[in-house]
């Protein structure tokens, strides 16, 4: 690691990382449409904005829950009609997950609902911070997920 940061400087960003999570799920879970969670906004956004179905396991592994998480998330949200879970015509055992319409309807209620709180979160914040910031979140995002 390039310049390898103090132990209160890696713990400082480690606590500022877990108090913004906090904080921002707390903010999101409060103007999220009624009814709908965190998880299933997050699943309905990943959907979304990827190109085609997804299996229940790839979704799982997407956000680093177990399968059981995954299926009771996706029973939810094809109970209120926001997905289509189908069988893999290739193999029986597997099963597809798309968006539906309601659920494309849903994700968008959602994001314009979050939309002015990220705008007033980001007001203060000049944009090179912030694309400075990404990589830097992705990055240990990911060396987190592939050591975990």
């Amino acid at each position: 690691m390039k310049n390898e940061p103090t132990n209160s400087l890696a713990i400082a960003l480690f606590s500022e990382v877990l108090a913004a999570d906090q904080a921002i799920r707390n903010a999101l879970s409060r103007v999220l449409p009624k009814g709908m969670e965190l998880s299933h906004f997050s699943v309905l956004n990943t959907l979304a904005r990827g190109s085609g179905e997804r299996t229940p396991a790839q979704l799982a592994q997407t956000f680093g829950v177990t399968r059981g998480a995954m299926t009771n998330t996706l029973s939810k949200l094809e109970w209120a009609g926001y997905v289509h879970i189908r069988p893999d015509w290739d193999d029986a055992r597997r099963k597809m997950v798309a968006i539906s319409p309601s659920g494309m309807s849903a994700r968008d209620q959602a994001m314009s609902a979050i939309a002015p709180l990220i705008n007033a979160a980001l007001s203060d914040v000049d944009s090179v911070d912030i694309r400075n910031a990404v990589p830097v979140l992705r990055a240990l995002r990911s060396k987190l997920t592939a050591d975990g």
